[in-house]
């Protein structure tokens, strides 16, 4: 290997270590990792505004929202990956 090569590997490993080392054992208590929905629901309901509607059906639990919101990227990159798929083969046969 090249010593480029390892250079450009320590560099990762460095950039994958330091926010391990420098947020370890802090969690959203403390703030960090907290998400933007959070923020922006907290600034939104601070103005005073209040919902129209609530939803039809909200998930029992996070973990099931969590699986929902998987499930629905997952059905997206499928159907992304099969058009271009198709098309990229459709290329292929034409040339």
């Amino acid at each position: 290997m090249e010593t480029k090569h390892i250079i450009l590997l320590g560099l990762v490993a460095l950039i994958i270590t330091i926010p391990l080392i420098m947020y370890a054992g802090k969690g959203e208590e403390q703030g960090y990792f907290g998400g933007s929905d959070d923020v922006g629901t907290e600034a939104i309901e601070a103005t005073g505004y209040h919902p129209w509607f609530h939803p039809i059906w909200e998930p029992p639990s996070g973990e099931i929202e969590s699986l929902l919101f998987a499930l629905q990227a997952a059905i997206g990159a499928i159907i992304i990956g099969y058009y271009i798929g198709y098309y990229n083969a459709k290329r292929q046969m034409a040339a």
